[in-house]
């Protein structure tokens, strides 16, 4: 989750968080503090901690919150190690939905949905956000609650800003951790999440959690940290409703662009329904798009691929997480957990040419031929990549890890 500022966390900046980097291909993250995760003396980290804690004293950090939350850190070099290598893992439209909304991921959250019904009914009756997108946002930042993270909080963000890309920031978010102590809403031993200091089912980073985090249980502490995900969920449901959200109108709708749209597109243009309708835009099923405000017309996969006219509520999203690739897929989700149908424009081939049944069908000969992907749901990541690595040196070919029609070819 992010805060309201421009510098992301979670599925931009920082990456795909690990519930969205799984999939067969893409090698998800392990669950579980992973390598690198474990503290380990550095001079220069302890040095930076020494000139650290006269700061935060003068922010109103006390000496017994920082020593509490001082005596399990230390410098993590697997969280720079992510930092650093985070970019390498952009996904496009239909590869991100190909995950974030796979159908694990659909039959997953309602199955949630039914465990939850009553509290998800009283958080959105609270708060105006309906039950499917309050799940939508859980499914995509924990897999509902499977991978929250186990890394200490106090570690990850200390170790960031200390050797980060992004000092100040970090250091914003280990003084905010700090706050989240001092003020007895969890303890240091407690206080894990992602290697970006993002915590809880819906991964909120500290100055989110200080910001929009509530009590929904009414035991004195927004515990966003429980295996009971009832706070996590009402924290989101208050920050989307405090970013705009209205019930009853949707993020956006499929529609079809007439042969020859030109646009305008994107979120920088917004006409009516109607307007758009003149122009020859129409939903899927051939009909007008209704009034719900001012609506945009987006195009993420270019002329070719599906395209979206979007509403309001698709800026509260954004607000949550700024990147339109994350938007749509919560939005979407939200769509199918309701019971909508999957995506029904067509994507256009990637840029070696394959179509995602290609990508797929590779990974399914891969694994046959005794060379595991790790699923076969048609992104290309880590996992795929090396299987095709190990076939290529197995065959004495040029080893390029590349998913090429030749390769496929190749295996047929």
């Amino acid at each position: 989750m992010t805060t309201r500022r421009t510098v992301l966390l979670g599925l931009t900046a920082l990456g795909l968080s690990a519930c969205v980097a799984g999939g067969g291909g893409s090698g998800a993250a392990a669950q579980g503090p992973g390598p690198g995760m474990t503290p380990v003396p550095n001079a220069g980290y302890d040095a930076w901690v020494a000139g650290f804690l006269p700061r935060a004293q003068a922010r109103g950090i006390s000496s017994a919150t920082l020593d509490s939350a001082f005596a399990r850190a230390g410098f993590l070099p697997g969280v720079i190690e992510k930092d650093r290598s985070q970019t390498e893992f952009e996904r496009s439209l239909q590869d991100y939905l190909a995950i974030a909304a796979s159908d694990e991921r659909v039959s997953k959250g309602r199955a949630a949905m039914a465990r939850y019904s009553g509290v998800l009914n009283q958080i959105s009756d609270r708060y105006g956000v309906e039950p499917q997108v309050i799940a939508a946002v859980w499914g995509l930042e924990s897999f509902y609650g499977e991978r929250r993270g186990a890394i200490n909080v106090i570690s990850a963000t200390s170790t960031l800003a200390y050797e980060g890309r992004r000092g100040p920031f970090f250091e914003q978010q280990l003084v905010a951790a700090l706050k989240i102590l001092q003020n007895g809403d969890t303890t240091p031993a407690n206080m894990t999440g992602s290697w970006a200091g993002a915590m809880g089912h819906t991964q909120f980073i500290p100055t989110s959690y200080l910001l929009f985090a509530v009590d929904f249980t009414g035991d004195g502490r927004a515990d966003i940290w429980s295996d009971d995900p009832t706070d996590s969920l009402a924290s989101t449901a208050a920050y989307l409703a405090r970013s705009g959200w209205t019930r009853g109108q949707p993020w956006g709708v499929e529609v079809r662009l007439p042969p020859g749209f030109a646009g305008p597109f994107g979120r920088g243009t917004t006409r009516s329904a109607a307007d758009w309708g003149a122009m020859g835009v129409r939903d899927m099923n051939g009909g007008l798009v209704p009034n719900h405000g001012p609506a945009s017309i987006l195009i993420p996969a270019g002329p070719s691929g599906p395209a979206f006219m979007v509403f309001r509520n698709f800026g509260a999203i954004l607000r949550y997480n700024n990147a339109e690739n994350y938007a749509i897929g919560v939005g979407h989700l939200s769509d199918r957990l309701a019971g909508g149908p999957p995506i029904r424009g067509t994507f256009p081939p990637d840029a070696q040419g394959m179509t995602i049944q290609d990508r797929q069908e590779l990974q399914r000969r891969l694994t046959a031929a005794g060379f595991d992907t790790g699923g076969t749901d048609g992104v290309i990541g880590a996992k795929t990549t090396a299987a095709i690595s190990a076939w290529q040196q197995s065959r004495g070919l040029p080893v390029t890890g590349q998913a090429t029609l030749q390769v496929l070819d190749a295996l047929r």
